[in-house]
């Protein structure tokens, strides 16, 4: 259980930005109209609701709840994935090729169309009958990133994106990635930096396909995290690249609308808080990025 109150993300987006004023980011005027707006914030509390208790939901139950919307939502993450990973798989010479956490079918889809021989294996029922559907070609299965289910040296290479987030520890997986690759092949990476600064956790609030309503654990790896994990099994790095915010995360043409009931919704409260959200946001890495060999002579 994990408690979240809206006044309480809106105060930590202000406290964030006023940090980045304190060490010179923004000037005078910017940090006095922080100070204004959390005086404002405070006075006006009530709008924005009480604090709500939200229960745990399993990987498994978030997804298959989330499969059905995933791909039409306006997630800010598929392009950046696109356009950091495409350039990853042009350089992937074409075989027989995982795609763990495949989801929908999407990276199944470019691995495809690259000329590979693709297996996709997700945890969750919901992604796989979707990706079946957009990725006939590709052979989809049942699977746990901690527990492959393939033998021992099956593939040549191994593509994991937007998943790795839900794992509290990377050991486990990239063992498992080292057991069911071939020697010379390459993992390629790409996920998440989360969204709440100074903290490792990364929840998703999600509703289940039953209706119940509650967050899906993730969490925030650093760089240091994937090297402490990888190096040990053998792989080498080619490239590593991170995509930062370079943008506004709120318009400023955006309009803050009255908050949906339940948990939360982070989107919505950025509005509440404009400039401070932007200020919090930009500049913050999103998304990191990996391509690993795994060294032919170990």
């Amino acid at each position: 259980m994990i408690h979240q109150h809206p006044l309480a993300y809106l105060l930590g987006l202000e406290g964030v930005a006023l940090m980045r004023a304190f060490a010179g980011d923004f000037d005078r005027g910017f940090t006095e109209a922080r100070i204004a707006e959390i005086g404002h914030l405070l006075e006006t509390a009530e709008r924005f609701g009480p604090g709500v208790d939200v229960p745990a939901l399993s990987v498994v139950d978030g997804y298959d709840g989330w499969a059905l919307t995933y791909d039409g939502e306006n997630n800010g993450c598929f392009p950046m994935r696109d356009d950091v990973l495409g350039p990853m798989l042009d350089r992937l010479r074409p075989g027989r090729t995982l795609d763990a956490a495949c989801g929908t079918g999407a990276v199944a889809q470019q691995l495809i169309t690259r000329g590979h021989d693709v297996i996709g294996i997700d945890i969750s029922e919901g992604m796989l009958a979707l990706a079946r559907a957009a990725v006939p070609e590709a052979r989809f299965t049942l699977g746990d990133l901690v527990a492959l289910p393939l033998p021992d040296h099956d593939v040549d290479h191994m593509v994991c994106s937007l998943a790795l987030t839900h794992l509290p520890d990377l050991a486990p997986f990239f063992a498992e990635a080292a057991r069911v690759m071939r020697r010379g092949g390459h993992l390629l990476l790409l996920d998440t930096r989360g969204h709440f600064t100074g903290s490792t956790r990364y929840p998703l609030v999600k509703t289940a396909p039953d209706g119940r309503v509650g967050y899906v654990a993730g969490y925030s790896h650093s760089p240091g995290d994937y090297l402490r994990a990888a190096l040990p099994h053998g792989y080498l790095v080619r490239a590593c690249e991170e995509v930062f915010r370079d943008h506004d995360t709120v318009p400023p043409d955006e309009i803050p609308e009255p908050l949906t009931p339940g948990p939360p919704d982070i989107w919505e409260l950025h509005a509440w808080a404009r400039d401070a959200a932007n200020a919090a946001k930009t500049g913050q890495a999103a998304v990191i990025a990996w391509d690993l060999e795994l060294q032919p002579d170990v």
